[in-house]
């Protein structure tokens, strides 16, 4: 969207800019665009305004201070097993287009690109995390909530609709644009920073956008496909060690494993808990955060939450530790 100017080219922008570009442009919903807008800004941000990419140079922030962006949002924004980009500590990035994982999407998708494919994908790639990255952490948040969005957001947002595919249909050449891959399977090659959005290429009817309830039918749908997913804890700083918590525990008896399973609860669980996060810049913000939370609580009938034992997670070397380091 910053390439073709629907955001600020230079990658930092406002709460309003965020919303009013993923609703025009690909059909987001107003409640999840004004959450996920609110809480980079509140998390990641200045409180008002964001950046795409790291901490954003006193140019682009102007009067506002800058926060450390999404790219400097590892375990609060940014999440582990992402579909095209490396995990933090594997490869000092999390945002460069690897172009081997790529591939695998696409050799995940026979055809075209669905969801289905998507989901499978998304399995195979958990797994990989836990046999190759010894921080992998799947969070409350980062994964029950962020880690689905970076796949199931491919299909609703990137496919081309049409009245002959009316839900949209996800080509390998479409695709390819919008993570700026070019070549043919087998070669693929990718130009950092060149995704662009398709041409001859139609989004979801705005008259039914994609908003919180939709996304949280499609979480819970991929975690019965496979309830792993659902698992909160990680990788105790050696590969296979993937150790889980009890989320009963972790919630102070709200959800357990088998609740967390059923209509909304696993993305109230994974919103909820992402408004306990720290904000990078402290600026009063909270209860922005609170009232888009609030939203988003009300719009999915969300039971209260009112703690979350985060000791449990702090044996997670993934969880605990800076991305600095």
């Amino acid at each position: 969207m910053a390439n073709h100017n629907f955001l600020p080219h230079n990658g930092y922008a406002t709460i309003t800019q965020f919303i009013e570009a993923t609703n025009s442009v690909v059909g987001m919903g107003p409640a999840l665009g004004a959450f996920l807008a609110v809480y980079g800004a509140a998390i990641d941000g200045s409180g008002l305004a964001w950046s795409i990419g790291g901490t954003p140079t006193a140019a682009q922030a102007g009067l506002l201070p800058g926060g450390n962006g999404i790219s400097g949002s590892h375990n609060k924004y940014e999440a582990d097993a992402s579909p095209t980009r490396p995990d933090l500590y594997e490869a000092g990035n999390d945002y460069k287009t690897v172009v081997a994982q790529f591939q695998q999407l696409i050799d995940a998708s026979p055809g075209s690109v669905t969801m289905e494919s998507l989901t499978s994908f998304r399995s195979q790639r958990f797994d990989t995390q836990i046999a190759n990255n010894p921080y992998f952490f799947n969070g409350p948040f980062t994964g029950v909530v962020v880690q689905p969005a970076a796949y199931t957001f491919i299909y609703r947002f990137m496919a081309n609709h049409s009245a002959e595919h009316p839900t949209g249909y996800l080509s390998y050449d479409v695709i390819k644009d919008w993570f700026g891959i070019s070549g043919e399977s087998g070669s693929y090659t990718a130009k950092q920073g060149w995704e662009r959005i398709p041409s001859d290429w139609h989004k979801r009817p705005i008259e039914y956008p994609y908003d919180t309830d939709y996304y949280a039918a499609d979480l819970v749908n991929a975690a019965l496909l496979h309830p792993k997913f659902l698992n909160i804890g990680g990788n105790t700083g050696k590969v296979n060690t993937f150790t889980g918590v009890d989320v009963t525990d972790l919630t102070g008896g709200l959800y357990n494993a088998q609740i967390l399973a059923q209509g909304n609860n696993a993305a109230c669980f994974g919103y909820q808990f992402a408004a306990q996060a720290k904000p990078d810049v402290a600026l009063g913000v909270l209860t922005q955060l609170d009232d888009a939370l609030g939203k988003v609580s009300s719009k999915l009938s969300c039971s209260q939450l009112k703690s979350i034992d985060e000791s449990q997670l702090m044996q997670f070397p993934g969880y605990a530790r800076s991305p600095a380091a």
